[in-house]
């Protein structure tokens, strides 16, 4: 039927004389515009080419649960224009990788913000060392992936990186909630977990990576305002019945003035695991041990009690 047949249809309306069936509908004019409605009405806006290094930013691809607890801090980037860009290797280890990323929007660069991307390896390139006592007491939802595990299959190695990553995100995500020092949580989309970047600013004046509390020599004064601040920060997380494990001062970044609890996949239950009582004790006796090396009188049995007096 032709587009002249159909104008003299009774139940089809008259075309417009410009109207063109390429590339699919009838588009008016700009001055016909008026009455549709500002929300219907947006701005085109062309992205270039990704270059190497570079991906499509991944806050809208994963679940709403897998992004950081709100209210989320103001530079969170979640333009759905953003590119991530790799920037080099932040740190290695036996298990994960830590690499620094940049997301930012080309078309507002200024708004951009670079994390740190814990990344846990994949089974031809990684040993895991984290004991089976840490995960005493934890429940998986299927009982095939913890055959496998137990087995240490290719399958299990698979399962296991997963579960190392899910624990670690989901303790970031309880500990920030409790208000401890933290990285934020931004995301976690399968075994890469986006976080806050923990920067200080170094003798130069320019901002870094905040250093590891073992590589510090704080004077006496920070010494004492550190080690009250991580006696707190254990103080609340036992009230809620959880247990670094692998405390140490090479778990701790020191930002300026204030220390930040880092690695966290280990994380236990303080009563649910049989070990939580030994894990607890042994973080103390690590940290004491450490801050009487730089000069402060304190002692792990004292630290202990005062815990356990916050715990029951």
């Amino acid at each position: 039927m032709s587009r002249d047949d159909l104008s003299q249809h009774p139940q089809h309306p008259a075309f417009p004389d410009d109207f063109v069936t390429a590339p699919y509908r009838y588009v008016p004019p700009p001055d016909d515009l008026g009455d549709i409605g500002d929300r219907f009405v947006f701005d085109f806006r062309s992205y270039d080419d990704l270059e190497d290094g570079q991906r499509w930013s991944t806050w809208l691809s994963v679940e709403p649960l897998c992004r950081g607890p709100e209210p989320q801090p103001d530079w969170v980037v979640t333009s759905q224009g953003a590119i991530d860009t790799e920037l080099g290797v932040l740190k290695t280890g036996k298990e994960a990788d830590v690499h620094l990323v940049e997301r930012a929007d080309p078309l507002d660069p200024a708004a951009g913000v670079v994390m740190a991307a814990k990344r846990y390896r994949s089974p031809e390139h990684r040993t895991f060392h984290r004991s089976a006592s840490y995960t005493e007491g934890r429940s998986m939802k299927r009982s095939r992936d913890e055959r496998a595990i137990k087995r240490k299959s290719t399958f299990g190695r698979q399962v296991a990186a997963g579960e190392w990553a899910v624990s670690e995100w989901g303790a970031l995500v309880r500990l920030w909630n409790l208000g401890l020092p933290v990285p934020y949580p931004v995301q976690i989309d399968g075994t890469e977990i986006l976080m806050e970047w923990i920067t200080a600013i170094d003798e130069d004046g320019a901002v870094a990576t905040a250093p590891r509390l073992a590589q510090t020599r704080p004077s006496p004064e920070l010494l004492a305002a550190y080690f009250e601040q991580l006696t707190d920060a254990l103080a609340t997380m036992v009230q809620s019945g959880l247990v670094h494990g692998d405390l140490s001062a090479y778990n701790i970044l020191a930002a300026g003035e204030r220390l930040v609890i880092i690695d966290l996949p280990q994380i236990v239950d303080l009563v649910g695991n049989l070990n939580g009582m030994t894990f607890l004790q042994r973080d103390c006796a690590n940290m004491c041990g450490w801050f009487r090396s730089r000069g402060l009188d304190v002692d792990e049995h004292t630290l202990f009690a005062e815990l356990m007096a916050h715990a029951f």
